[in-house]
């Protein structure tokens, strides 16, 4: 698959099949993915916590307040991205260029991991809608979750959606 038919093909999974399991070695290939995802000063202000069987449960159910992500029960993995602290010169250029470069590095990271994952076959669902607190306890953090990341396989009956966007005239100007 090549990174057209991987933009093309990647969507957010509503329907994941619960019966099949993803396999470690697409699991670790995701990963290797995340930890080759460039950031600002090559500080990686981010962690990555896999959560299985019940943690992947728990972590489901901590994104389901107000009758959000009900489908994430059926997801086998949960990759829960949060925040680490900056390395000296990118919290220098940080501050001083007035810029959250951590937000930005855990967008690309987390593009890394839907890309790859849909490289593979896989699908995901990138997860904004969260209790801090709760994902934070079950997967013993310190720092705060920024998203999560639903992942697995979708159901057979999951078929691909035409893509919503904006117009390329709407979305870039040159000048």
């Amino acid at each position: 698959m090549n990174f057209s038919d991987i933009i093309n093909t990647r969507q957010s999974c509503r329907n994941f099949d619960n019966k099949k399991q993803v396999e470690q070695d697409k699991l670790n290939a995701i990963l290797e993915s995340a930890r080759l995802a460039p950031s600002a000063c090559n500080g990686q202000p981010y962690h990555i916590t896999v959560c299985k069987n019940e943690s992947s449960k728990a972590v489901a159910k901590a994104t389901q307040s107000m009758g959000m992500n009900k489908f994430t029960n059926d997801a086998p993995v949960m990759l829960v991205i949060s925040e680490k602290p900056y390395v000296r010169s990118a919290a220098a250029g940080a501050k001083l260029k007035h810029n959250d470069y951590r937000s930005i590095d855990i967008g690309i990271v987390c593009s890394h991991i839907v890309c790859t994952a849909t490289e593979l076959g896989l699908s995901t669902c990138i997860l904004g809608w969260f209790d801090d607190n709760k994902i934070r306890n079950i997967c013993d953090l310190s720092e705060p979750v920024r998203l999560v990341v639903a992942l697995g396989y979708s159901a057979e009956n999951d078929k691909l959606r035409t893509k919503k966007r904006k117009s390329i005239d709407e979305l870039v100007s040159y000048k």
